[in-house]
């Protein structure tokens, strides 16, 4: 984190932390921030060397995995490896308490109750976006890997 020669700051710089931080060039506006005990506010002052900040970089995010699943292939492919990782998840809670024999019926509870808020936050969306359909997925899998597990006992 770098401060320029014209600007001044109150606070501690070398932590990041400024109370108050005013610019005396005229490229950068001039916000008057009131000190406080109680709040300390967190910026980052970026410099003119084109560097882009941490958060410059999250924002971009959704718009590339937008772009990323445009093709269905993909959608597809990754519908399929949710669906695989529900069954994956099932197959490992039922192994997991089914052989220790300890505490398989809270977990039996929490399956349950997590499927349900699943499917309830599913069928309440107006529109299913893809995030929504992935999370349905995993939904479909972990419950298929429950019936198989439970088929595989009776028998």
């Amino acid at each position: 984190m770098a401060i320029g020669s014209n600007s001044t700051a109150v606070g501690l710089p070398s932590c990041g932390l400024y109370a108050d931080t005013r610019f005396l060039s005229q490229n950068h506006r001039n916000f008057p921030r009131k000190s406080s005990y109680k709040y300390i506010r967190i910026r980052a002052v970026q410099g003119n060397d084109g560097r882009q900040r941490l958060v410059d970089i999250i924002r971009t995010i959704p718009q590339l995995s937008t772009d990323y699943f445009r093709s269905r292939s993909r959608r597809t492919l990754f519908g399929g490896i949710s669906l695989l990782g529900g069954f994956y998840v099932a197959q490992t809670i039922s192994l997991s308490f089914g052989a220790l024999g300890v505490n398989d019926v809270i977990a039996a509870v929490i399956c349950v109750l997590l499927t349900e808020y699943v499917t309830k936050f599913y069928y309440s969306r107006p529109k299913v976006t893809f995030p929504v359909a992935l999370l349905n997925n995993f939904k479909m899998g972990f419950t298929y890997g429950l019936f198989i597990d439970a088929f595989k006992l009776a028998s």
